[in-house]
């Protein structure tokens, strides 16, 4: 029987996400690497697929929902939870981002809020 993931990859600009994620993270057991570029993200997650993936849709160093569509085409990473966050007033921008194939899209209020009840279930999702 092989061992769950207890990494998280996440594509998050946002200096206070970052320390909110990283904190509830440690909190959870699991190590988290925020990655710079989509190229990063997807080489980084064939290497050894993660727990989970956080994407930032208000990231501008990736394009997010383009990111969300590329690790879904990845067969060895169809099972892996990609949860997304975005300001609440980009709905356009969650819809797309739900069609790409993010397990889950909040907005960042409600990501903040839930993080640890969100890290707890999606780390039994495999």
């Amino acid at each position: 029987m092989s061992q769950k993931p207890r990494k998280i990859l996440a594509v998050v600009e946002d200096l206070f996400f970052v320390v909110k994620i990283n904190d509830a993270a440690k909190r959870s057991g699991f190590a988290c690497e925020f990655l710079k570029s989509a190229q990063d993200l997807l080489d980084r997650a064939r290497q050894e697929p993660p727990l989970m993936i956080i994407v930032d849709l208000n990231a501008r160093s990736v394009k997010p929902v383009e990111l969300i569509a590329r690790l879904r085409a990845e067969e060895s990473l169809k099972k892996v939870s990609i949860i997304a966050f975005v300001s609440h007033v980009e709905a356009e921008l969650k819809n797309r981002a739900q069609s790409a194939g993010a397990s889950m899209v909040l907005a960042r209020s409600a990501f903040s809020t839930n993080l640890p009840q969100i890290l707890k279930r999606h780390s039994g999702s495999f």
